[in-house]
């Protein structure tokens, strides 16, 4: 990396925990030439509250093991 790079990183490691995450979500989203369809950006949202969610303990988390026999008994049916 560039020293510039390297200086801008080291900046960017005094930032708080959420401060890093959005700026690296930002940085990422920069990258991609894509346009997210409606679908698409839908899911992220959905994601993102999910992920906020679980982060702020307001919902229970559930192992893929436990999530993968209920889809199968919903199957079943």
């Amino acid at each position: 990396m560039t020293t510039l790079a390297l200086a801008i990183e080291r900046q960017a490691r005094k930032l708080s925990l959420t401060e890093r995450e959005r700026l690296a979500e930002r940085l990422i989203a920069g990258m991609s030439s894509e346009r997210l369809t409606a679908v698409d950006a839908a899911w992220v949202a959905e994601a993102e509250q999910r992920f906020s969610a679980w982060k702020r303990k307001l919902t229970k988390p559930l192992s893929a093991a436990k999530s993968l026999r209920d889809i199968r008994k919903d199957l079943r049916r």
